[in-house]
């Protein structure tokens, strides 16, 4: 039997194997299945290695204990962090139900006595950043998916090898992938000889037991800075300066950063601490000190936190309840669209009910991938009657949803399968007028810095892009 024969008959038992297994997992929508189907079959022998590198979406069963541990911890050493069921009543009823939803996820429940500042743009929230970090006296903790040996990265490392000088306890985890570059250099290490404890979120450790039972490609997307219990940050930027010199061409970045104080915080510390304890599982009970205060005038709010160890379509879920409670208004910015149906259906029928649906994109996409899949759904959301547009200048990273003025969505989420279901994701969801008119007035500046897509626009696309984008759409199940 010559060598091709082999190769050929182990390729098929593999395409069999593979294919029993996709009719097999129980977690696959169907378009998915269909979509890894098409892949497979299209392209031989690289189709199976596509599969095994990026088919599974599981860190494993023991990663998954140590979750499940690390937050049967977090509750045992003080579970009224967590919030209370109570304070929904705080929350009007036509809004009630996302707040529900999401704290029937981790247990992170409705805060109140909180309060907020929309950092006006992203030099003055990593200076403010910094000068919280410089001020604290008791504990830093930080974890970003990019961080860079830039200007901005070497500042927030620099402030964090000062505060453990002072004697503070600092703790700095960066994701394996995003901050690779960091995590390799010799910044890294000399914030590791000055005391401050680093970790890596999800390492490129066991690759082949990863790329026959995980992907390598699941990501902590999360950007959590948490000062002293009392102050923390929550948005769309990375820890890098605005020309992200990664990928300079599209720059800048545009992002959104809030500042925070209440009893939220101790929520987002606790997120912290459920991500620590999966690397550091015998991590001391400082990591859950916290010392938040409530303010008599502050809103409510709660941190929703999401990942492949969470409960599947947990996301799209919240996005499709929130939208679905729009009454007026539904405002959203997001630099990656690549939705499952259940959101693109809750936008559509969000427009078709009257309810004023705008959506921000970027124009130039870093991504030439999610850039063809977004604008396959143009026309069928313009039909719908949203209102869509393409921010010019940079690549908008900002990840924000307002609905009527009163309750805004906010963090590290995209509206794409990856945020979806690969990536660990923070967000807050809060209720507050003022706060959503600063938010709601930024999306206003973006609108102003776009340009509005027309049906005439789509229309007017070759042939050729139309195809290439709905070609690209279609692997968007698995992408």
């Amino acid at each position: 039997m010559s060598f091709l024969t082999i190769v050929s008959i182990v390729h098929l038992l593999l395409v069999l194997f593979l294919m029993i297994r996709l009719l097999w997992r129980d977690n696959l929508s169907p378009p998915a299945r269909l979509a890894w189907f098409l892949v497979i079959l299209s392209l031989p022998y690289a189709g199976v290695i596509v599969y095994f590198l990026f088919g599974e979406a599981s860190l494993g069963r023991t990663i998954n204990h140590r979750h499940d541990e690390a937050f049967a911890r977090i509750r045992e050493n003080d579970s009224s962090a967590f919030g209370s069921v109570a304070l929904m009543t705080q929350i009007e009823v036509e809004y009630r139900a996302p707040f529900e939803f999401v704290g029937s996820l981790a247990g992170f429940l409705p805060t109140t006595g909180n309060r907020a500042e929309l950092m006006p743009d992203a030099a003055t929230a990593r200076s403010r950043l910094i000068a919280d970090i410089d001020g604290a006296t008791d504990h830093v903790h930080v974890l970003y998916y990019i961080w860079l040996n830039d200007q901005t990265g070497t500042n927030v490392a620099n402030a964090l090898i000062r505060a453990a000088g002072r004697g503070v306890k600092c703790r700095a985890m960066a994701d394996g992938l995003g901050s690779r570059a960091m995590i390799h250099s010799p910044l890294w290490k000399q914030m590791s000889d000055a005391g401050v404890e680093v970790a890596v979120a999800l390492p490129f450790k066991h690759l082949i037991r990863t790329i026959l039972f995980s992907r390598l490609d699941l990501r902590n997307h999360r950007k959590i800075t948490v000062i002293d219990g009392r102050i923390t940050y929550c948005g769309s930027q990375n820890c890098a300066d605005p020309e992200f010199r990664v990928k300079p061409k599209f720059a800048p970045w545009v992002d959104i950063m809030v500042r925070f104080e209440g009893p939220v915080v101790a929520q987002s510390q606790l997120l912290f601490a459920s991500d620590w304890m999966l690397h550091h599982p015998d991590a001391s009970n400082d990591l859950f000190a916290f010392a938040t205060g409530q303010h008599a005038d502050g809103f409510v709010a709660q941190v929703f936190g999401d990942g492949p160890t969470e409960r599947m379509g947990s996301t799209p879920q919240l996005f499709s309840t929130l939208m679905s409670h729009a009454k007026r208004e539904l405002t959203i910015s997001t630099p990656y669209f690549v939705p499952d149906q259940t959101v693109l259906d809750a936008i559509c029928a969000a427009a078709h009910r009257g309810v004023t649906v705008t959506m921000i994109f970027p124009q130039k996409n870093d991504s030439w991938v999610v850039a063809a899949v977004s604008r396959s759904y143009y026309r069928r959301l313009i039909q719908a009657g949203v209102n869509i547009y393409e921010f010019k200048d940079g690549l908008l990273h900002a990840k924000t949803l307002t609905i009527d003025g009163a309750v805004t969505l906010i963090g590290s989420t995209n509206m794409d399968l990856r945020s979806f279901d690969l990536n660990y994701e923070n967000d807050i969801l809060l209720r507050d007028d003022e706060l959503t008119l600063a938010v709601r007035e930024r999306q206003d500046n973006y609108i102003s810095r776009s340009d509005r897509v027309s049906i005439e626009d789509v229309d007017s696309w070759s042939s050729s892009r139309r195809i290439w984008n709905n070609v690209v759409a279609t692997l968007g199940p698995i992408l």
